[in-house]
């Protein structure tokens, strides 16, 4: 993982450390996974047709849309390695907002209207 330094970064070292520290203990409770994982992972994120940078920032909206706490302190801290800015990282943020909110809002005028459609006569 990168080095970056950042304001305030005391309880996100510490959430991202224990992230590290579980995946160690994977690694020596059950070496072949936690192995496939990191080779699944790299390959995943390495350069390719969308450079790294890009897929850093993919994941960071993901994480943001899942609400994983440690994956958005992660993916902050690695797509500033990548590169990115904090302007790109903000726009990031956005897309995620809107995907978030396009999710509930295309439920709510889909399923919740056939289950009301199906309730409400």
């Amino acid at each position: 993982m990168s080095s970056v330094t950042h304001a305030g970064g005391g309880a996100m070292d510490a959430k991202i450390g224990a992230y590290k520290t579980g995946i160690s203990q994977l690694q020596e409770q059950l070496p072949s996974v936690a192995d496939a994982y990191h080779q699944f992972t790299g390959e995943c994120f390495k350069d390719g047709v969308l450079p790294g940078k890009t897929k850093q920032l993919i994941a960071l909206g993901m994480g943001l849309f899942a609400n994983n706490e440690v994956c958005t302190f992660y993916h902050v801290q690695e797509a500033l390695s990548a590169g990115a800015n904090a302007e790109e990282i903000r726009e990031t943020v956005a897309v995620a907002a809107a995907i978030g909110g396009g999710h509930a809002m295309s439920q709510g005028v889909t399923r919740v209207e056939q289950a009301l459609q199906g309730v409400v006569h």
